[in-house]
């Protein structure tokens, strides 16, 4: 029933290679979905406690990778023969590379899909990647009503009887 893919990996257990391929699937083209509770051969596997799982996993996610990942991945239980199991589905981010946060935009944080198995990204790659990110901010953004601005702030700060910088 189920097959792992490059948009699909199977996992028996919760272990420590969830942030590796949560980054894989956020630098994928498409995305992907990662099912936590079942083996190899596409078996369901019984996890205890599967709402604190799911909260762990949601924390790591947060957590663990960068840039921001909130809104780029959903947590859902689905019954395979009566037993639940963990799907997160994981959509492709805008603002590649993804990487782990304690390993750095580097080889070792870097990771793509490639077949049905993740791998590291290449420093060129993560390069051309990282190139191709908008910059632009709120704060870069140029705006016409900066002098009314400055005005109003400092109608407000005169009225009120606030000052920055103290009369020596």
């Amino acid at each position: 029933m189920f097959q792992e893919s490059n948009r699909i990996e199977l996992k028996a257990t919760l272990n420590d290679k969830l942030e590796k391929e949560i980054v894989a699937f956020l630098n994928n083209r498409e995305g992907g979905i990662l099912y936590i509770g079942i083996d190899d051969k596409g078996n369901p596997v019984k996890n205890s406690d599967l709402d604190s799982m799911q909260l762990k996993i949601a924390d790591r996610i947060k957590n663990n990778i960068l840039p921001s990942t909130l809104g780029l991945f959903d947590i859902a239980t689905e019954y395979v023969d009566n037993i639940p199991i963990t799907k997160i589905i994981v959509s492709s981010g805008l603002e590649k590379p993804y990487y782990i946060k304690s390993k750095g935009m580097s080889p070792n944080g870097c990771y793509m899909r490639l077949g049905t198995s993740t791998q590291p990204m290449s420093t060129t790659l993560i390069d051309e990647l990282y190139a191709k990110r908008i910059h632009t901010t709120l704060r870069n953004i140029p705006t016409r009503f900066f002098s009314i601005l400055f005005v109003l702030v400092t109608f407000t700060f005169v009225t009120f009887s606030i000052f920055i910088f103290s009369k020596t």
